[in-house]
């Protein structure tokens, strides 16, 4: 099935370009140029990944990466015109996936595709082979990890993640006690090809404390463990 890119930048030039090279490689790409229609053909099209530049008419690209992580866990990789750690940062914190500055070859912006969507079809392979399997869920005090169903629960609820963070919770959970480092966190989840450092270990690190923590402040299963990594208790 041809994987559907939304491609949202208002410099048409290069909007054209990155579709453009998108279609060669075979993917299916809708285009936007503003905030508002970006959220429009987004929600209509149900993309399986999305190009998103931080500065758009109407709404910029931070609030529409905000406001689609809470309706969707489409991989967003945003684009930035400044090599400013704040856009990186804040990029992230509102639910980013990945970003690229602004000027950057097609070979790289190729690359960063590829990665998300294999991240993303690795997950659904895992999730259909577990629906194979006898169930398995991990009982951790609130806390209820199916791994069968794909899905966290706390207290009977279930918990929204995104993929990076259930990929996270799930290679901590499954070896309590072990002590993960961020750089083996950065290769085993976001594979070896992701261009970042270790400050995007401790963001998602920090949103899933607020998913899965009954006192995000004082955790009681993601531990960080200083000057080493993050381990997780049961």
């Amino acid at each position: 099935m041809t994987e559907l890119v939304l491609v949202v930048d208002d410099e048409l030039t290069l909007q054209e370009t990155i579709a453009f090279q998108l279609t060669r490689q075979g993917y299916e790409v809708v285009v936007s140029s503003d905030g508002e229609d970006a959220l429009e053909k987004a929600r209509a099209h149900r993309p399986d990944l999305i190009i998103l530049d931080i500065m758009l008419p109407k709404l910029d690209g931070f609030e529409v990466c905000r406001i689609l992580r809470q309706e969707m866990n489409t991989p967003i990789l945003m684009l930035t015109a400044r090599d400013d750690e704040i856009d990186r940062v804040v990029g992230l914190e509102v639910g980013a996936d990945d970003y690229l500055t602004k000027p950057f070859s097609m070979r790289e912006l190729l690359a960063r595709v590829k990665a998300l969507l294999r991240r993303v079809r690795l997950i659904k392979e895992e999730a259909n082979v577990v629906k194979e399997q006898d169930s398995e869920v991990l009982h951790i005090g609130g806390l209820v990890i199916d791994l069968n169903r794909h899905e966290i629960r706390r207290n009977n609820e279930v918990i929204n993640l995104k993929p990076k963070e259930y990929e996270l919770l799930i290679c901590l959970a499954k070896h309590p006690g072990r002590v993960y480092s961020r750089e083996m966190l950065l290769e085993q989840i976001w594979g070896w090809e992701y261009i970042g450092n270790s400050r995007t270990v401790d963001v998602h690190i920090r949103w899933l404390r607020e998913k899965i923590e009954e006192d995000p402040a004082n955790p009681r299963h993601l531990i960080t463990v200083r000057s080493a990594g993050y381990r997780f208790e049961e």
